[in-house]
């Protein structure tokens, strides 16, 4: 058995680790939830962002705060071009699944592409930084990560059900045609949430370039334990989302210090099964 400091130490990664899953979860979700389109491309679209903020902070020497700048509406005029084409070809949910996997993939092949399949590392001078809390130590890095997705999800949160849009893009994605008969545009919010969680997914690769080695093949690693983490988390609920991926990457970090490191795929997994055999209407 562990003692109790690496148990308190591999619970401490574990939510950091979730703050990730948490983020790379919400765009998905949203999408999912509120839109009904499966967007798988969100995860390519993540390390793309994580390759280009890579190559402005290695060969133009540009500052991760400031490649977010460029890096974020980039990725909301993706999300927008990728709305498009669903709308222009009309793209329904199992179909949205199948396209943006095919664009998830064809975004693999340009990554390997362009910057080979070669690990990659974004190396700072403060990759390394950690705060000391009695026998724990805390990554900064991976703190403001957690800090800034529980940022994102309260506030979309709020956005959902404090503002006007937020309100019309929930009455949207339960009956779009009784929404559109009080006057809500759910074409136009559509856009705008598709925007916006293709923005969140270039929020997240900014921090993967700054705390993993990259490599192309890397898009598909955190694939199904993000899945889990959206069903979790019900489906449109920020908040949800990002608690569902502490739960997932606290459990899988107990898991890998008490068993080991081959336990922890499975965790997420079992969660799933155990909340979907208990209601199968969570999600």
């Amino acid at each position: 058995m562990p003692s109790a400091t690496l148990l308190g130490q591999a619970l401490i990664s574990g939510v950091l680790a979730g703050g990730m899953y948490g983020l790379l979860a919400l765009g998905l979700s949203l999408s999912w939830g509120l839109l009904r389109l499966v967007n798988l491309s969100h995860f390519a679209l993540a390390f793309l962002a994580a390759y280009l903020t890579y190559e402005l902070g290695t060969t133009y020497h540009v500052a991760p705060w400031w490649s977010v700048l460029l890096i974020v509406p980039s990725m909301f005029v993706i999300g927008l071009a990728q709305h498009w084409i669903f709308v222009r070809f009309k793209v329904n949910e199992l179909g949205s699944l199948l396209i943006t996997f095919s664009f998830a993939v064809m975004l693999e092949v340009g990554i390997q592409l362009y910057w080979t399949a070669d690990y990659r590392r974004f190396e700072t001078h403060y990759a390394t930084w950690s705060l000391k809390a009695g026998p724990f130590y805390i990554p900064v890095l991976e703190l403001i990560l957690c800090l800034v997705a529980g940022v994102l999800a309260w506030g979309t949160w709020l956005w959902l059900r404090k503002t006007y849009v937020g309100k019309a893009l929930r009455a949207s994605a339960e009956d779009a045609d009784i929404a559109a008969a009080y006057g809500v545009d759910h074409r136009k919010l559509a856009y705008l949430l598709s925007g916006v969680g293709a923005a969140y997914a270039g929020v997240a690769g900014t921090f993967i370039a700054l705390i993993a080695t990259l490599a192309p093949a890397q898009i598909w690693a955190w694939l199904g334990v993000v899945f889990a983490v959206v069903i979790i988390g019900r489906l449109g609920n920020p908040l949800g989302a990002l608690a569902a991926g502490m739960l997932i990457g606290a459990s899988e970090s107990i898991a890998m210090a008490i068993l080991s490191p081959a336990w922890a795929p499975v965790v997420s997994f079992s969660v799933l099964i155990a909340i979907l055999l208990w209601d199968p209407e969570w999600s």
